[in-house]
């Protein structure tokens, strides 16, 4: 029915990743900082402030990282040393025992038909343990409240390499450094982790206690309002200037945008088999209890909508598997089929926008293929087997993750008028990627997947010509604010992706 569709996606990929273009150089321009001290720069975030890239953390990321790239030029304008946890090697994530922790792979890179782990064992051990302070205290995995708790080394084990001491927070050890200036984006993962689980989570709005939170849950906006006016006050205290950034709306990565929602290739023999004898008859009990649109009549050709289960519908299991032993269906097979598509409906994508489903990037190595423990013909997973929930994100689960990013952006916008902050909108500029993309100077950057240059081979993390560019609009945003004058940097000389050998 479906052969090889993991891959089909990249069939119409460019596969000329350049890793830099020449930009012609811009006329010298004096330098200044402004009203802003840039002697001691601290910034604290998540694996964007970390320098994650191609689903890992490695060196060079790191030295890629935006917070690194606004220190250059910070430099330029009395900014003094900015140290970095750095990771021994380029393999990517932690070690332990000589083996490689499976929570924590080694990066991704792109082998000409697409995106594999590199080969080896990291020589970075999760026991290690460092010394001395440093600047750049962006954490990977951290959540906005994560920032605050003592002894939150002990959970995640990058902090844990260089917090002060088993008891420390990570506001604490930024604050005990006395920054001068500071940046600050963090409430990603507030909702990401819900969204990348495809909302195998819980909305935790209305409850004021985190400490019940599962890891994939989202945060509830008045917790996060507490917690981030927290962090820019004991920021700010000693009278510290900043900048902060906004949150995107998750959809508008490519870990959400690559995979169409409608991806399914049939025959004609196949698409009648389908219509007639296999989910036709689903349908006209759907129709007959008014949700017949849950289910769309197929057609030959390549744009098929994928089947998935949405957990928000009402579960008619048992009504179809009583009308189908009524119309003679053996019983296993009637019970089988209730189960299956009880709350089964095609995915939809309205051609307004009001109503989109997400298929999640790592599905596309399932869909066409046989799921274990099914029968045929129902277990082609997307086609007679509906995709789960862990593999989709529904227009419903969209709705609750903008509504809390929507309510988290008030907030980041209305402590940085309080305080005075450079603002850096990446919900428009995130937009702009995904609708037809950004010119800077020679380059184009978009959300394409593997080509489009902004974003590196996780789909969520940019890359290193991504996270040049964030660091210019960073830029951008503390000369509106403080009146500093710096040049930007050219996003040509780094690249869209790594090779796999990397020293």
């Amino acid at each position: 029915m479906i052969k090889n569709f993991k891959w089909l996606l990249f069939a119409s990929l460019s596969l000329s990743i350049a890793c830099s273009d020449d930009d012609s150089e811009s006329a010298e321009i004096p330098v200044s900082p402004g009203s802003a001290d840039f002697s001691k720069y601290v910034a604290l975030g998540d694996s964007f402030a970390a320098g994650y890239s191609d689903n890992a953390l490695f060196k060079r990321g790191q030295e890629n990282s935006y917070p690194s790239f606004l220190a250059q030029q910070f430099a330029l304008v009395g900014g003094g040393d900015f140290t970095v946890p750095y990771m021994v090697d380029n393999v990517g994530g932690f070690s332990l025992g000589g083996n490689q922790v499976p929570q924590f792979p080694t990066r991704l890179y792109f082998n000409g038909v697409g995106p594999v782990n590199v080969s080896g064992v990291s020589g970075t051990a999760i026991t290690d343990q460092l010394t001395g302070t440093y600047n750049n205290m962006g954490v990977p995995g951290s959540k906005s409240f994560h920032l605050t708790i003592a002894g939150y080394g002990a959970a995640n084990p990058y902090f844990g390499r260089f917090d002060s001491s088993a008891a420390a927070s990570v506001i604490g050890d930024a604050v005990a450094q006395n920054p001068t200036f500071f940046s600050l984006w963090i409430g990603g993962n507030d909702v990401l982790s819900y969204a990348i689980s495809g909302g195998v989570g819980v909305n935790r709005t209305g409850n004021m206690d985190p400490s019940t939170y599962g890891s994939n849950d989202i945060t509830d906006p008045t917790v996060f309002d507490n917690v981030y006016n927290g962090l820019v006050t004991a920021l700010t205290a000693n009278g510290a200037k900043g900048v902060v950034a906004n949150l995107p709306y998750i959809n508008t990565l490519p870990y959400f945008t690559t995979v169409p929602y409608n991806p399914v290739p049939l025959d004609a023999a196949t698409a009648n088999q389908l219509n007639t004898q296999l989910l036709g008859p689903v349908k006209q009990i759907l129709t007959a209890l008014g949700q017949g649109d849950r289910l769309t009549t197929l057609a030959a050709g390549t744009s098929n909508p994928l089947l998935i289960k949405d957990e928000s519908l009402v579960d008619y299991s048992a009504q179809i598997t009583g009308a189908l032993i009524g119309a003679g269906v053996p019983a296993p097979q009637a019970g089988l089929m209730g189960s299956l598509y009880g709350q089964a409906r095609h995915a939809k994508k309205l051609a307004n926008g009001s109503f989109v489903d997400y298929i999640l990037l790592p599905t596309r190595t399932i869909i066409g293929t046989p799921q274990a423990g099914v029968p045929t013909p129902f277990n082609t997973i997307g086609v007679t087997y509906p995709l789960q929930d862990g593999s989709v994100l529904t227009n419903a689960e969209v709705g609750e993750v903008r509504v809390a990013t929507d309510a988290y952006n008030i907030t980041i916008q209305n402590a940085a008028n309080a305080k005075g902050l450079a603002l850096v909108d990446t919900k428009a500029i995130m937009s702009q990627l995904l609708n037809g993309g950004i010119r800077f100077g020679n380059h184009h950057l978009t959300a394409t997947y593997v080509t489009g240059g902004a974003f590196s081979l996780d789909g969520i993390h940019p890359s290193a010509r991504g996270y040049a560019f964030i660091a210019n609009e960073f830029l951008k945003s503390i000369s509106a604010t403080y009146g500093s004058s710096m040049p930007a940097i050219n996003i040509g000389n780094y690249p869209i992706q790594y090779p796999q050998s990397l020293n």
